[in-house]
Order: C-alpha cells, then sequence, then structure tokens
C-alpha cells in the first residue's frame, strides 16, 4: 500500500485532486480536497488504496488519524468508501469519535446516508475501537480551536453568509471552508476566493 504521496496540487475539484509527483499525476478522492493548501509547493498526503471488482481509486487524508478512522469506518456493515467520506468531510473527526463512544445516534444520523439502522451499527462496530484512531492532543484540541478562530473571524461569517445568499448550499461552502479560514482576507476577496475554488 502506498503510505503517503508529496508533491504539488495541480487541480482541485468538488470531490478530487490531482497531485504531480515527479512527473506523475495522482487523481486522490477526498472528503474535503479544500483543506490543502494549493499554495504550498509541497504538501504530504496519506493515502488508502480501495480495490473491489472493477474499481481502483486512491483516498487521500492529511493526517494518518484521520486514514484510521476512514479504514474503521469501512469495517462497518453498510458503509462504503463514499459514506466514510462524507462522514470525514464535516471536518470533525475527533466529534465523531465522541459521538460513538457515547452512542451519541442522533450526532451520526446527521452525515449524508446514515441513518439510524446504520448510526446504530458504527456504534456497535467501533465503540471502544476508535482510542488510537483519534487522541484528544491531536484532535479535540484542534478542532476546538479551529471553531474559536472560525467564531471570531467577522469577514469569513459574512463571506460565508453571501456565499449562502448567491444559491450555494451547505455542503458546497463547509467543503471551501476550511481553507478560508486560513487566509486573512476582506468578505468580498473571501467570496472571490471561494468562488474560484467552487467553479475551478
Amino acid at each position: 500500500m502506498i503510505e503517503f504521496l508529496r508533491g504539488t496540487i495541480v487541480h482541485t475539484e468538488r470531490e478530487t485532486l490531482t497531485l504531480e509527483v515527479g512527473s506523475t499525476g495522482y487523481l486522490i478522492y477526498c472528503a474535503n480536497p479544500f483543506v490543502f493548501d494549493r499554495q504550498e509547493e509541497e504538501v504530504t498526503i496519506y493515502t488508502y488504496q480501495y480495490v473491489k471488482e472493477d474499481v481502483l481509486r486512491l483516498y487521500g487524508f492529511p493526517t494518518r488519524k484521520e486514514r484510521g478512522l476512514f479504514e474503521q469506518l469501512l469495517q462497518v456493515s453498510g458503509i462504503g468508501p463514499k459514506g466514510a467520506l462524507a462522514v470525514l468531510a464535516a471536518g470533525a473527526p475527533a466529534q465523531v469519535v465522541q459521538a460513538v463512544e457515547e452512542e451519541n445516534e442522533t450526532f451520526l444520523v446527521k452525515f449524508p446516508g446514515v441513518g439510524r439502522k446504520t448510526a446504530r451499527q458504527i456504534i456497535l462496530d467501533l465503540k471502544g475501537k476508535l482510542t488510537d484512531v483519534m487522541d484528544e492532543d491531536t484532535s479535540g484540541t484542534l478542532f476546538h480551536a479551529q471553531a474559536e478562530e472560525e467564531g471570531s473571524n467577522e469577514a469569513l461569517e459574512e463571506a460565508l453568509e453571501a456565499l449562502k445568499a448567491l444559491g450555494y448550499g451547505e455542503k458546497e461552502i463547509e467543503k471551501v471552508k476550511p481553507a478560508l479560514r486560513h487566509e486573512q482576507l476582506t468578505s468580498d476577496e473571501y467570496v472571490k476566493k471561494a468562488l474560484q475554488w467552487m467553479l475551478s
């Protein structure tokens, strides 16, 4: 299995990115391709190769721990790669782990394609098995800090409201939000950048 790839992002779409490594371009499916900074000369993407019948795809993650959670979700009956990515796309793997440990079905059914039956199956299959996948130092603290940062950025919040007014859905906005959060821009500049990413 390919542990990780390090290279330059040359193209980003809603569900995939193309990473150039040497003279080869790898198409990588991601929960949120926009979390990777295209401005960096090199990025490291931890990968999972999925092989089933006539399907061969490479999935990518910013950390080993997110990849680990993806792998665990694939072990759940009724959850495939698309469903596992939908859970990770929210950008809060630490909350997913907490929901599993606390048997919080209400939180889990918020994800696309996860009903009550699947949520219960996730809890039954994974409770007690995720401590090595996500620990407090690398998950809860990080996402708590990110939430505070988002709340304090008024220009970003105004831009997100403007995107909603333009007709973009929550799912589309959530995919670009993590990348926007790393920028320091005016509301108008945030909107322009978000539109560039969404339409590229």
